[in-house]
């Protein structure tokens, strides 16, 4: 996709669209797009109508015009799920922005047993409300028409089932004194769901690990450097885009 994406509850069939609201401002007020200029309208799900301006009206509505009819996105093979540790402050948002502009396509978060941030009642449903509003800000950004699902936070018992359904599950581990595989090297399925763990800044607790071992997850590292937990998954969703073929 190169032209602007607006999100919309269900892509219209066309010929003729009305795009008001939040959306409707953003592009009138913000994005101050033109008749003639290209669109593209999604509903983050994967499907997706390519248009044209045809008129500005006030400050809020965008006519868009010369709509090519609903198509649809392929869903992924294999499928890219990131268990993301809670960060400290702002960083959870920055890990779900850059996650989703490389091309994640889950992300579940995690309350380790490690995590200084605690998400508890109205402040873990805020947070839970910012990850997800983040993920839909980044995925227009980056342009996509299928937006990562953001999961409600997950007990460690939870994750646990999750990497015992998937097809390939891996827990990032950079203890040296623990056998760990390369991530760049390890055997990968063609499809299906590959799941990946990432812990806290004070990494995965040897209990946790065992239980997610114990589930069936492999334990890997990305290379010898040790990186925070909000670069983590993205910086391991970036190598599995590459070697399953998804960025070729």
């Amino acid at each position: 996709m190169t032209a602007p994406v607006f999100v919309v509850e269900q892509v219209p069939e066309g010929p003729e669209f009305v795009l008001e609201g939040p959306e409707g401002r953003h592009a009138v007020s913000v994005k101050r797009l033109r008749a003639g200029e290209d669109v593209v309208l999604t509903d983050g799900r994967g499907h997706w109508a390519e248009g044209v301006v045809g008129a500005a009206e006030g400050k809020d509505q965008l006519v868009v015009t010369r709509l090519t009819g609903v198509r649809e996105e392929a869903g992924p093979a294999p499928r890219i799920t990131v268990v993301q540790a809670l960060p400290k402050g702002d960083r959870g948002e920055v890990a779900v922005e850059t996650m989703t502009e490389t091309g994640v396509d889950g992300i579940v978060p995690w309350q380790a047993s490690r995590c200084i941030t605690q998400w508890k009642g109205e402040r873990g449903l805020k947070s839970l409300a910012k990850w997800r509003n983040t993920a839909r800000e980044a995925g227009k950004q980056s342009r996509r028409v299928r937006f990562p699902d953001v999961a409600d936070a997950m007990t460690t018992k939870q994750v646990a089932a999750l990497l015992a359904a998937a097809d390939f599950a891996a827990v990032l581990h950079e203890d040296r004194d623990h056998d760990s595989e390369p991530l760049a090297t390890v055997p990968l399925p063609e499809s299906g769901e590959i799941v990946l763990v990432v812990g806290p800044e004070g990494g995965v607790s040897p209990d946790e690990l065992a239980v997610f071992t114990g589930a069936g997850a492999r334990t890997c590292r990305l290379g010898t450097s040790v990186l925070r937990t909000s670069t983590a998954g993205t910086a391991a969703t970036a190598l599995l885009l590459g070697r399953t073929g998804r960025w070729s």
